[in-house]
């Protein structure tokens, strides 16, 4: 685990949220010790789901109209950082649980989101089941079509990489309404069946299946109705705390390696070689950088400033590209050793790679700058 005390800083936690990220703090210790059996079981960690809920995180993130501390996306982007270094499976189930809850209750009808803040704050679980086989990446513009039926809309069809869906109790949905993307909240039932898509090579334990929707109903009285205006949302700005996190980790578990092995040449420590000291630093700043960035969209999402979703795209790209540099370094440095089983690193290196391919994917992020940059032809 990486050193866990950070200084204050101006796009930080704001001070009177401080004991939030300590909280987060002292159970990412407890997730990074059993992180590596999850991973090998690929079991959900439901145990440590649990502990955050427990602690009053969950509801801490929700608005103080709807019985939460209305807790700051600063705060929120460092608290998952935490996470993520002592154990990125968890981190991301959470991100999504809670980008689902929360989000249910500040898009749904006042009396809806009333209900989706109470079953938050009474432990049910929550997963967004977004992007479709077909869709790739573009999980806002859903391809799929609701039916019309008595009480609502009906769905038949399948959505993808739902982490930490089997333990779900209500699901955020997007589908297309008379053509208009359109979100649902839709309980679990029978008419939802949770398959594998096959093991991936990295966040084993997050839980990720293809759920497929059988003449699901969406109900009318839980469709939210269409934004009045820009809304940040935490899937998006958590999911560069996520790589920052494993990045953290990363340059954690390469420095403890260097400190301990010895060069059988010279009898000195690895860490004394240039090269890797050179490495080292080149990495670190970078990852200083990308916090930096991710921090200011944070601050923008506080702001609920219109930038916030152009900022996302970079901060995922800044964040996904130095988690990948950061792990491939501690390989490096690690040697045979890092390809074994036992070893942090290999395990850090594949979640690492994880990010990249997480919605918006990297490319995608890139092709969207690009454009924004060029203008349209």
């Amino acid at each position: 685990m990486p050193d866990q005390k950070r200084e204050a800083h101006p796009l930080g936690p704001p001070p009177e949220e401080q004991h939030w990220v300590d909280t987060a703090a002292e159970l990412a210790r407890e997730f990074a010790g059993t992180a590596a059996a999850y991973d090998e079981s690929t079991l959900v960690p439901r145990e440590n789901l649990e502990m955050l809920h427990a602690s009053g995180l969950d509801a801490a993130l929700l608005p103080k109209r709807l019985g939460g501390q209305g807790l700051s996306y600063r705060s929120y982007g460092e608290i998952v950082r935490l996470v993520s270094a002592g154990c990125p499976a968890t981190a991301c189930i959470w991100v999504m649980h809670i980008g689902a809850g929360v989000g249910l209750a500040e898009m749904s009808e006042p009396e809806v989101g009333r209900f989706y803040a109470d079953e938050l704050i009474a432990g049910r679980r929550f997963a967004n089941a977004l992007s479709e086989p077909t869709g790739g990446n573009l999980f806002l513009l859903p391809q799929q079509h609701a039916q019309p039926a008595p009480g609502g809309f009906r769905l038949s069809g399948s959505k993808r990489f739902t982490s930490g869906c089997e333990i779900a109790d209500h699901f955020l949905v997007n589908v297309l309404v008379d053509g208009v993307p359109t979100f649902f909240g839709v309980e679990a039932g029978e008419s939802i069946r949770y398959l594998p898509i096959g093991d991936t090579m990295g966040m084993r334990a997050n839980g990720s299946r293809l759920v497929e929707f059988s003449g699901t109903l969406l109900r009318e009285d839980r469709r939210c109705p269409p934004p009045s205006g820009p809304r940040p949302n935490h899937i998006g700005s958590g999911i560069a705390f996520l790589s920052l996190g494993i990045a953290d980790a990363a340059v954690a578990a390469l420095v403890a390696h260097a400190r301990g092995r010895t060069i059988p040449t010279t009898g000195e420590p690895l860490s004394a070689m240039q090269w890797l000291r050179f490495d080292l630093a080149t990495v670190h700043s970078q990852l200083e950088a990308a916090a930096m960035y991710a921090r200011h969209m944070s601050w923008l999402a506080d702001q609920n400033d219109p930038g916030f979703n152009s900022a996302t795209l970079r901060a995922k790209v800044l964040s996904n590209q130095v988690a990948i540099d950061a792990a491939q370094l501690a390989l490096k440095a690690g040697g045979g050793s890092g390809f074994l089983s036992t070893s942090p690193i290999q395990r850090i290196l594949r979640d690492a790679y994880a990010g990249w391919v997480m919605a918006y994917s990297v490319e995608v992020c890139r092709d969207s700058i690009g454009d924004e940059l060029f203008g349209s032809s």
